[in-house]
């Protein structure tokens, strides 16, 4: 699985507004958290209030805020929303894939490779992310041997 820079700096901006609950913060300082390069991050939260994980305001006060509570917005969502489905075979969901002969079972690899990303992704919220309180499954696989070892 690749996870392009906009979904990474995406999440880095979305935890730190999850982290300041409510207040509005402006691309500016959400770049400066984060270490983030403003532009490219203005375009980021173009897209995500487009798509209605953010809402923005305009003024002295304004910036950008969550649209709804950071325990509803998981990381497959955004995802999903920025970057479209999880896992795809050559454009194509897994269970439009077809294959022959001694090829016939990877279709199920590639769905269950599907439900794995699901298994995590779709579980953790941001409001787990920012306070470390991940889910038991992913405490698990993150302690699990070998986890930690490139490949």
């Amino acid at each position: 699985m690749h996870i392009s820079a906009r979904i990474e700096y995406a999440l880095r901006a979305l935890c730190t507004l999850a982290a300041r609950a409510g207040e509005p913060l402006t691309a500016e300082e959400l770049a400066e958290a984060q270490g983030l390069p403003v532009r490219f991050l203005r375009a980021i939260l173009n897209d995500l209030r487009r798509v209605g994980i953010v809402t923005s305001q305009r003024g002295n006060e304004g910036g950008y805020k969550l649209a709804r509570p950071a325990t509803e917005i998981t990381i497959g969502e955004v995802f999903r929303r920025l970057e479209g489905p999880l896992a795809e075979v050559r454009g194509m969901r897994p269970e439009s894939a077809s294959y022959e002969a001694d090829a016939v079972h990877l279709q199920k690899v590639w769905v269950a490779v599907r439900a794995c990303l699901r298994s995590v992704l779709d579980e953790v919220t941001l409001e787990q992310v920012v306070s470390g309180k991940l889910p038991n499954q992913i405490v698990r696989l993150v302690t699990s041997p070998g986890a930690w070892e490139p490949h």
